[in-house]
């Protein structure tokens, strides 16, 4: 699949270029074959919300609406009461975590690969994710990331979780980025992508290994669209 033109809104980096690469997980640079959504479903068993129920169909379909969104955040709004929440949170990542251990999660091919090469390159790389720490750390341990980024970031770690710009901002402060527009914010979601043009990323990039189609990303606004993370670098040559 070859690059795809960049979107007329496409910004340039400042005269620095691309110093910074703020990058998803789940999506966009680790498969799970489907554990998030399994997760959930596990979650709402456990709070009497059995599937075939229509409150289980409209609850699932806010979840994938909200792919990329903090967790608790989406069980907030699903359940109001914020005991229920964090029931159902405390469930859900009970459930994630029994999942990785029983290898669901993988790396997307070429994701390591990529983002060793951004950093022999220069451009400092941080991962960012709707999950708590506890669960994202235990999904880097089992890939074997714990040290492959500059930093890691969930919504915990920075105030609020996407479609809010926080973690790309925190991302800039904590790599000591000279500018937002040195930064790069890749993600295979519409609110990956929201969260980038609200912070003001000089790029910001969609990719197509996770539940979004191209014309959905785009409108979301991607500046460029592209098969895959390990595509990455192609786009950052170009820019």
């Amino acid at each position: 699949m070859p690059l795809t033109s960049p979107t007329p809104s496409a910004r340039t980096a400042s005269r620095g270029g691309i110093r910074l690469a703020v990058i998803d997980m789940a999506g966009t640079t680790v498969t799970d074959a489907g554990a998030v959504e399994n997760a959930f479903v596990q979650a709402l068993r456990h709070m009497d919300v059995p599937e075939g129920s229509a409150a289980h169909a409209r609850m699932m379909d806010h979840v994938r609406a909200t792919m990329g969104e903090s967790k608790i955040s989406v069980f907030r709004h699903l359940f109001g009461e914020p005991d229920d929440a964090d029931r159902a949170n405390d469930i859900f990542e009970r459930a994630y975590a029994e999942l990785v251990a029983a290898g669901h999660c993988k790396p997307i091919p070429g994701a390591q690969e990529t983002i060793e090469a951004l950093r022999v390159s220069g451009i400092a790389v941080v991962l960012n994710t709707g999950f708590s720490p506890g669960t994202r750390d235990s999904l880097l341990a089992s890939l074997g990331w714990l040290d492959l980024a500059d930093e890691v970031l969930s919504p915990a770690d920075a105030g609020r979780g996407r479609p809010y710009p926080d973690m790309v901002l925190t991302a800039v402060l904590r790599t000591q980025t000279p500018s937002v527009h040195d930064t790069v914010v890749v993600g295979d979601t519409p609110y990956d992508i929201e969260a980038g043009l609200r912070a003001g990323a000089g790029l910001v990039v969609a990719v197509l290994t996770g539940a979004h189609t191209e014309p959905e990303l785009r409108a979301a606004g991607a500046h460029y669209v592209i098969e895959s993370v390990r595509r990455l670098p192609e786009v950052l040559q170009g820019s």
